[in-house]
């Protein structure tokens, strides 16, 4: 990896012992704010020599729970009772964070299409660059929790990303059950995570999840709830928190396959979104998925949009208006683990 040429400056000593928190101060001249910095919130928790857990949240804005996770967390957990260090990031995609979309409204930067990132970018490709090139070399677990934000809801799940079947993913399956959420899946790795902040992750060698935790512009009690024992049974599992820390699953972890582009069901017109279908239904290959209405003209047929396999509904466009192309269902299938 090249030397890090980040221009970010940290206000926390990642090396101290303790409890600190304070900003990455990410240098930006605006007619504002001529000298101004734009403060992305950073939380490090550290006891001694172990191994470090980096936890982050916010790379969409308009995600929730995991911010609402990651909160709880950096007040909750107490230094004395860790054995190595845990890195909260909670807002990474900070301008987008405050404005509760998922890209930045300084540069409309998708944080998690970015990476690698680029020291001399935009703000937020800057902002992807500082957490592949000083973040995450730190790292022996990355964690980055997502959920379906403004347009998508999901039946919360905990992923990994780069799945290959013919590799050993050992690892990764280990850390994904660890994480005793009732629904994990995978994702093929010729999907483009590589601009991804697990992406990131895999090319340093550091073992990454992520998630998915519902959605939809809001926090539901059951997603913070799976979100909260992950994160803490991570701990658990790095050997950060002690074994009797660990909090008991409500049952077994159904584990599921994301695949390639027949996985996906994606608007064929534009118009008006009728769901046939719910979150969590086992559906078939030929099945109708959704109808596309024109309201603008009543009288016209509507078209309907099939899916193209077998599979258990993951996740669901949540508002009613959609363009062609727009992402309406995905698909998981089973996966014996």
């Amino acid at each position: 990896m090249p030397t890090s040429r980040t221009r970010i400056i940290p206000e926390v000593d990642f090396a101290r012992n303790g409890r600190q928190h304070g900003f990455l101060r990410l240098f930006h001249s605006v007619h504002s704010s001529a000298y101004g910095f734009i403060p992305i919130p950073i939380v490090v928790l550290k006891n001694g020599d172990g191994p470090t857990a980096l936890f982050v949240s916010g790379t969409h804005g308009d995600e929730y729970e995991g911010q609402v996770a990651l909160c709880n967390l950096a007040k909750s957990l107490d230094p004395a009772r860790i054995q190595g260090r845990v890195i909260i990031l909670p807002a990474a995609n900070f301008p987008a964070a405050v404005a509760g979309r998922r890209t930045s409204p300084i540069d409309e930067g998708n944080l998690n299409r970015l990476f690698p990132g680029d020291p001399d970018g935009t703000v937020t490709q800057q902002i992807a660059y500082y957490i592949e090139h000083e973040l995450i070399p730190l790292a022996d677990l990355v964690c980055d929790l997502h959920s379906g934000g403004s347009s998508l809801m999901y039946v919360p799940a905990v992923l990994v990303g780069g799945y290959r079947r013919d590799a050993d993913m050992t690892r990764q399956l280990a850390a994904l059950q660890a994480f005793a959420s009732p629904l994990a899946y995978v994702v093929e790795a010729n999907q483009g995570g590589d601009r991804t902040l697990s992406g990131g992750a895999i090319r340093h060698d550091v073992l990454a999840l992520g998630t998915e935790l519902g959605g939809s512009g809001h926090v539901t009690r059951a997603a913070l709830r799976i979100a909260e024992r992950g994160v803490n049974n991570l701990l658990v599992h790095l050997g950060i928190l002690p074994d009797t820390a660990r909090l008991a699953p409500d049952g077994p972890t159904r584990t599921l396959e994301v695949g390639g582009a027949d996985y996906y069901v994606y608007t064929p017109e534009n118009g008006l979104f009728e769901p046939l279908v719910e979150l969590g239904d086992m559906v078939h290959a030929g099945q109708p998925a959704a109808r596309i209405h024109f309201p603008e003209t009543p009288w016209a047929d509507p078209v309907t949009a099939s899916f193209a396999r077998d599979g258990f509904v993951l996740c669901k466009r949540m508002p009613g208006r959609t363009m062609r192309g727009d992402c309406l269902f995905h698909l998981g299938t089973d996966l014996a683990v």
